[in-house]
């Protein structure tokens, strides 16, 4: 593989953007940006597929990398954009003026997501700890237009603590940067990935650990990590349906990845356990802080909101254990969690067609006047929910296990005893969604039933395959060499 077709992949999605603007009738417009997705999620796929094939020996030049688990987070927003970008016009229809005038908003969103995936698309395929900031920082812009997009007081409201919040967690994490910058004394090229791993050993112990700190803690604002997760609830709640599938499946695991990045490369400069210890507690206090809200009854979106935050609380124990069971959980889970998360947020536009109140108070028996909104919100709950057998279940206990296998028995523990009871609390909302007492009328959804179910019907299949891939994956080379581009 060239480098030249690694960069094709966020060049195709820029001009993906650049094509939604030319046309002014809607439906052409719409056309457009399913032709636009289908070739960029087409490209990315087979470039991600091509890098899993072969683990062991990633592609590097200039500033591109592509390893391992830089393939899994490729596919996976790939993946997660098509089915945001497809989505999109079912969303759109009926909706009139809201933060740009009726004429121009249709063109305006499709800008804002094609920029916003190019954005995700290249922090994958990105071997410099710089670059990747920037990249990151990027997709505020274009995510806080699209979670404002409605122009109503709460979704302004919630654009701006995400802009506000995000982008000072960022500055906190390009802080750390420039101290790493200052202490490898070597410019740009030596933040590349496999730079910093090199000189990590020789940096001086003080630097090294400020900047991994200031790094950690700015990335995670942006992860939606606890105590610093405060703009996700509003956020995901805010946005359009399928602005929430990007922000949770898509953003959140991908800025994972580039601490996940970080936390390898600076790993030598490190006291033993210190980086893992780190992530560890971010994933410990994201469980802790979202198990009570899982319990409490919330309207469907804000209910997604804080599974998200449960989710990527697994994802950050599963990076900080480290050991290869606990990074195959991270792989499956990973995928898990953008199938389920993409069908759920997706799920809520026949669902507030159906049933407005839901935007403000919980969903409640949609199988007897929704059934296939009912049948896409029992899936994807019942996944997050870790119910057996879904891959999540495979992919969280995976994850359990490489914690006992990294000799932390107490966190283990305490982490199954979260996950427990994050079980129940999201189980239970999705009993009462389904079967509980019915709100809407009957048929309000028919014109969506036929996207919904086919929506569901791939979610499945994908979960089923991702399910099995995942009992596959602790003796295979991708765990082995998931960060292969580092060293």
């Amino acid at each position: 593989m060239t480098e030249a077709a690694l960069a094709a992949v966020p060049a195709l999605a820029l001009a993906g953007a650049v094509a939604t603007q030319l046309p002014r009738r809607p439906r052409v417009v719409d056309r457009a940006n399913r032709a636009a997705a289908c070739a960029t999620a087409a490209l990315a796929a087979a470039v991600a597929v091509a890098g899993l094939a072969d683990p062991a020996a990633p592609v590097r030049g200039g500033w591109l990398l592509l390893d391992g688990a830089g393939a899994v987070l490729l596919l996976t927003v790939a993946v997660v954009g098509l089915v945001a970008a497809l989505a999109s016009p079912l969303q759109l229809a009926g909706t009139g003026r809201g933060l740009f005038r009726a004429g121009a908003a249709r063109r305006r969103y499709y800008l804002a997501l094609h920029l916003f995936w190019a954005a995700l698309l290249a922090v994958p395929l990105v071997g410099n700890l710089a670059v990747a900031w920037l990249l990151v920082e990027a997709t505020t812009a274009a995510s806080a237009v699209l979670v404002a997009f409605s122009g109503s007081a709460r979704a302004l409201e919630a654009g701006w603590k995400y802009l506000v919040l995000t982008t000072f967690g960022l500055a906190f994490a390009l802080l750390g940067i420039v101290v790493l910058a200052d202490a490898a004394g070597g410019g740009l090229a030596a933040l590349d990935y496999a730079a910093i791993h090199a000189a990590a050993a020789g940096l001086p112990p003080e630097q090294a650990l400020t900047a991994f700190v200031l790094i950690a803690a700015g990335l995670a604002a942006k992860a939606g990590w606890a105590p610093v997760h405060n703009w996700l609830p509003d956020a995901h709640s805010e946005a359009p349906p399928a602005v929430s599938a990007l922000l949770s499946a898509a953003l959140l695991p991908v800025v994972a990845l580039v601490a996940w990045r970080a936390a390898t490369a600076l790993e030598p400069g490190l006291p033993p356990g210190l980086g893992g210890g780190i992530l560890i507690a971010f994933g410990l206090a994201s469980l802790a802080v979202a198990v009570p809200f899982l319990w409490r009854p919330l309207a469907y979106k804000r209910l997604l909101a804080y599974s998200s935050l449960e989710h990527m609380g697994v994802i950050a124990l599963g990076i900080g254990f480290g050991t290869p069971l606990a990074i195959a959980g991270v792989i499956a889970h990973v995928a898990g969690h953008a199938l389920a998360k993409s069908l759920g947020f997706c799920a809520a536009v026949p669902l507030l067609r159906h049933d407005p109140a839901a935007a403000r108070r919980p969903a409640r028996g949609l199988a007897r006047t929704s059934p296939a909104t009912a049948g896409a919100v029992g899936v994807s709950l019942g996944a997050l929910s870790g119910l057996p057998p879904s891959p999540l279940f495979v992919s969280e206990l995976l994850v359990l296990a490489g914690g006992l296998a990294a000799g932390e028995p107490a966190v283990t523990v305490v982490a199954a005893g979260l996950l427990a009871l994050g079980f129940l609390g999201v189980a239970h909302a999705a009993v009462e969604a389904v079967a509980g007492e019915s709100r809407g009328r009957a048929g309000s959804a028919r014109r969506s039933a036929g996207w919904t179910l086919r929506l569901t019907g791939a979610t499945v299949a994908g979960m089923v395959a991702v399910a099995v891939a995942a009992l596959l994956l602790p003796g295979s080379e991708l765990v082995h060499d998931a960060m292969a581009g580092i060293g």
